[in-house]
């Protein structure tokens, strides 16, 4: 016995197989054999649909539309060069205590103050002596 409307036929042209399990192309809507669904394979004329990629701005993490026929790299690169929203932070200033010592143009990036005059040094004049404190008449831990 035979069943005439059972399965369809594949609709690759170099096919048509009868296939009892077709499968229908998203793209195109037509049935195809398990060798030939796959956009690929029956060189779907919709693919483009289906293949659909959106290239993300590597500064901003931002989507950048692409239209048909236009190289993404391409795209992104000039979206990175008119329309990038990115702003890298201003470079902090790593060393920002300047020493108060007379000639000395040394920076350190944590305050070192004297207890005696107050001022901020570096590490070579940290000390009363080093920087000549004069906070009480005389420095501190001079000979008497």
């Amino acid at each position: 016995m035979e069943f005439p409307d059972l399965g369809k036929h594949c609709s690759e042209k170099t096919c048509k197989q009868l296939d009892f399990l077709p499968l229908k192309c998203d793209a195109c809507k037509q049935d195809f054999c398990k060798d030939h669904f796959t956009c690929a394979a029956h060189k779907c004329p919709f693919a483009f649909k289906k293949d659909v990629q959106v290239p993300v701005c590597p500064l901003c993490n931002s989507p950048v539309p692409v239209k048909k026929g236009e190289i993404p790299d391409v795209v992104v690169g000039e979206h990175i060069d008119r329309d990038c929203n990115y702003h890298p932070r201003k470079k902090e200033k790593l060393f920002m205590y300047r020493c108060s010592k007379e000639g000395c143009k040394k920076k350190e990036m944590l305050q070192v103050a004297c207890d005696q005059c107050r001022g901020s040094f570096c590490i070579q004049h940290r000390h009363p002596l080093d920087h000549s404190c004069k906070h009480g008449g005389r420095p501190v831990g001079a000979a008497r």
